[in-house]
Formats: C-alpha cells, sequence, structure tokens
C-alpha cells in the first residue's frame, strides 16, 4: 500500500476516535443542511410571491378602463425581480438591494424591498445562507481537523518513526492532505442538493458543477494554510492560536477594512444630492405636460412648416402628445446619464474590494460565488436596466397614443364638461403596450466572465501556498 494512502487512512482513523473532530462534523452537517433548507423555503415563497405579485400588476393596468393616455402614464406599474435558481445557496445582494420597482412617467424611481414576511418567518436564521456558511465556518472545521496533522506527530514522536523508515517529509505531507481534501469534499455534498434544486428550475448544469469547484478550491486553500502553520510550529496549541487568528483576519476583519477603503476612495454621491442636481439639469428641457413651454417653441416651428399649416390645432396629430413624447426621451437621456454615472460608481467601488481578493481567499470565493449565482452587482444592474427599458417603452407607446388617438382640441378641452372629459379618453385596448415581465439573470458566459477574475485569485492562492507547502516538506523535521 503507498505511503500517502497510509497516512491519509492513519489520519482519517484519528478523526473517528476523536470526540472533538466528530462533534464538530456533527454541528457544522446540522447548520449546513438547517441553512440550506430555510433558504431553499425562503427562496420558493419569494419565488411564488413575487411571480403572483407581477402577475397582478400587469392585470390590474391592463385591465384598466379606458382614461387619458397620460393618466396611464402616472399610473404607473410595477415590475418584480424574481431570485436566481441558485439565489437559495448564495442570495448574494438580493439581501441587501431591492427587488420592486415602481414604473412612471417622467422619473426613474430607485428599486424598492418586496414583501418580506416569507424571511421573518424562517426566525433569526433567516439571513444565514449555505454561502456563508461555507465561507466562514467551513474553514473553521478544516483548522480543528488539520491543526494538529503534523504538529501532533511530532508530539508523539510518530513522525520520527516515519521519517526513520524512508517516508519522505513530501509524502507525509500528501497523506495528510489527501485525508484533509477528502474530508473537504464530504463537507460540499449538501451543496449536491443545492445545486439539484436549482438544476429543477432551470440553472445551467455548468453554473452548479463550476460552483462546486470553486468551494472545493476555497476549503481546498484552508486545508493548505492549516498544513502549513502545522509544518512550521512545534505545538498544537500554537498551529491552533495562529490559524484561528488567520481566520479573524481572512474572514471577518480584511472583509470591513475593504468596505471602508471603497468608500473613502471612491467618492458616490448620496441620492438627495444627486437628485438635486439632476432636477436643475431636467429643468432646463422644459415641462412636458405644458405644449406652450419655451423649450418646445422650436419643435412647434417645425411642425407647423413640415405640415405647412397655422396653428397646432390644425396639424393632423395631438400636439401635446409629441410634446410628451419628446419631453420623455430628452429626459429619459438625462436621467440614464445620472443612473450610468451611480452604476460606474458602484462598480469603482466593488473593484476596490475585489483587489483585496489577493489577500483575503474569504473575498475572492465570495465575489466569484455571487457572480456565479446570478445574485452580484451586475445581476442588480441588469434588473436596472430591464426595468427602465420596461418604462420607457411602455410611456412612449402611451405617448404614442397621445399622439394619434386623440385630436388636440378634445384634449384642451377635457375639464370644460363631462361629454368633454369622457371624449378625451382613448381606448382600453391601448394599455396592451405593456408587455409582460419575467426577470431573467445575465446569461451564463456573462456570469463566468465576471467571476473570472476573482477565481484567477482564488487558485493563485491555492497554487503558491501548495507550492510552498511541498517545498517545505523537504525541509520536515522531527
Amino acid at each position: 500500500m503507498s505511503p500517502i494512502w497510509l497516512v491519509a487512512t492513519d489520519e482519517w482513523r484519528f478523526w473517528l476516535r476523536s470526540h472533538i473532530a466528530i462533534g464538530g462534523m456533527a454541528v457544522f452537517l446540522v447548520l449546513i443542511i438547517t441553512t440550506s433548507l430555510l433558504a431553499a423555503l425562503r427562496i420558493e415563497a419569494e419565488t411564488y410571491a413575487r411571480i403572483n405579485q407581477q402577475d397582478e400588476a400587469e392585470k390590474t393596468f391592463l385591465t384598466q378602463p379606458d382614461r387619458h393616455p397620460h393618466r396611464m402614464v402616472h399610473y404607473g406599474h410595477y415590475l418584480f425581480r424574481t431570485p436566481a435558481p441558485l439565489a437559495q445557496f448564495d442570495p448574494g445582494l438580493d439581501l441587501i438591494t431591492g427587488q420592486a420597482i415602481f414604473l412612471e412617467g417622467h422619473r426613474q424611481n430607485t428599486a424598492m424591498f418586496a414583501e418580506s414576511t416569507a424571511s421573518a418567518d424562517f426566525g433569526g436564521l433567516s439571513w444565514l445562507s449555505p454561502a456563508l456558511v461555507y465561507q466562514l465556518f467551513a474553514p473553521l472545521l478544516i483548522i480543528l481537523f488539520g491543526h494538529g496533522s503534523i504538529a501532533r506527530e511530532r508530539e508523539t514522536a510518530v513522525l520520527s518513526s516515519l521519517l526513520a523508515m524512508g517516508i519522505t517529509g513530501r509524502k507525509v505531507i500528501a497523506g495528510k492532505t489527501l485525508a484533509l481534501l477528502s474530508m473537504a469534499f464530504l463537507l460540499l455534498l449538501p451543496l449536491i442538493g443545492s445545486g439539484a434544486l436549482a438544476l429543477s428550475a432551470s440553472e445551467p448544469v455548468s453554473s452548479v458543477f463550476l460552483l462546486f469547484g470553486l468551494y472545493f478550491a476555497y476549503l481546498a486553500t484552508w486545508v493548505v494554510l492549516t498544513l502549513m502553520a502545522s509544518v512550521v510550529l512545534k505545538e498544537r496549541s500554537a498551529v491552533l492560536g495562529v490559524m484561528a487568528g488567520l481566520w479573524l483576519a481572512l474572514a471577518l476583519v480584511l472583509p470591513s477594512v475593504a468596505v471602508n477603503v471603497a468608500s473613502n476612495t471612491v467618492s458616490a454621491a448620496g441620492k438627495i444630492a444627486s437628485d438635486l442636481v439632476m432636477l436643475a439639469d431636467l429643468q432646463e428641457l422644459g415641462d412636458g405636460h405644458n405644449a406652450k413651454d419655451p423649450a418646445f417653441k422650436r419643435l412647434r416651428a417645425d411642425l407647423l412648416q413640415e405640415y405647412g399649416v397655422e396653428g397646432v390645432e390644425d396639424l393632423p396629430m395631438n400636439f401635446r402628445g409629441v410634446v410628451a413624447m419628446e419631453s420623455e426621451k430628452k429626459l429619459t437621456d438625462v436621467l440614464n446619464e445620472y443612473a450610468d454615472a451611480r452604476m460606474h460608481a458602484e462598480i469603482a467601488q466593488e473593484k476596490v474590494v475585489a483587489k483585496f481578493g489577493w489577500l483575503s481567499p474569504v473575498l475572492a470565493v465570495a465575489r466569484a460565488s455571487r457572480a456565479i449565482a446570478g445574485t452580484d452587482l451586475a445581476n442588480y444592474h441588469h434588473f436596472q436596466r430591464m426595468a427602465e427599458a420596461v418604462r420607457f417603452d411602455f410611456v412612449q407607446g402611451l405617448n404614442h397614443a397621445h399622439v394619434h388617438q386623440l385630436s388636440y382640441r378634445d384634449d384642451i378641452n377635457r375639464n370644460r364638461d363631462e361629454d368633454a372629459r369622457l371624449r378625451a379618453r382613448v381606448d382600453a385596448s391601448n394599455w396592451r403596450v405593456l408587455d409582460a415581465f419575467r426577470f431573467q439573470a445575465v446569461s451564463v458566459s456573462e456570469r463566468f466572465g465576471n467571476a473570472s477574475s476573482a477565481v484567477y485569485m482564488l487558485m493563485a492562492w491555492l497554487v503558491i501556498m501548495l507550492a510552498i507547502l511541498f517545498w517545505r516538506g523537504d525541509k520536515l523535521t522531527p
């Protein structure tokens, strides 16, 4: 039998005899299984609720009676962001970003939080996801299992015997590594359950496999770090103390530092300040509700010349609707400029945090995990852009009805009496400019691209630490 295999099996026998190791594994399994079940139930409940809310919002809009088209522009519509299938494993930014947005003319509203009773029903564990359990607590279990791998053999003089038998230090380390990697693989088995549920919700197989491989590489990094400490330090207590401190620094301290550095180095205007500046720019565009606003003087003159008439009441279309359509187009261009500036600032801050992945594998795996699961910043921005496209299309569709299906005279006289108000309405069939909406995360290839830099960081951690570990194996002494 291979010496590497003998060392690995002997390590497993020691773990199976250790009440601490068995107890730690049992606690972890209970935690990961519980969080996986709760997360799956929460995501299923939220998906069902948001789909029903979306259907109800569309039904409510489409069943409105005959009205003035501009009333429907302000009546508005809601869009809901359904969770990605892998959000049950890693909800990512979905927990802190809005899932519903109200669409209306002349403005871009921010995303709001949808009804949260589904999360509240699961109590205090609703914030804890399977991804977070693997990112924070699985390394602690690896430290518990592996901190004495070499130090214990050194303390009990077994290492001297192994080296005297001709088993090289590299083979001893390889056996210990094999044992810990096999344990890490077992820790990831519950992830298969989350992956199976995601597959049943039409998640591509490649995403699930990549996510499994990502977390295996992450746990392997902690395996190597723990073994390196066990090789260098002489006593198990010293190894345990050093690795606990390293976990504290990499998992808790550095992520907080990264967020603070990002917020201090990349300035992002607050919403109130940004809205005030934007409002000043919008006022220069003119009031789309007032066809006599000087801002539309040129538009009026061009139309009168084009159709060879003297007054807007003689145009073959409703000039008020033309003004509304032109105003919405210019206004949307300005709104999109400010929205893009805000998104670029958020992306810049995220990039600053991402660079800390070279210093912490926890940050690297978290960013890659969110990207693969479709719950990262890119997907949130994708939802905002989808929502704006829907908003602009349905508002301009209603403005088109305003231009071509309502006469100028009926429009300006709509408040004269009841009959005039009725004549200033268009048929409810025009509300069908609103298309059915279902949020879809960005494509798998784009998700993989978003995760690539973080994956490279994690692999660099693993390869460099592994190379140092086996280089150090040549110098392993009792």
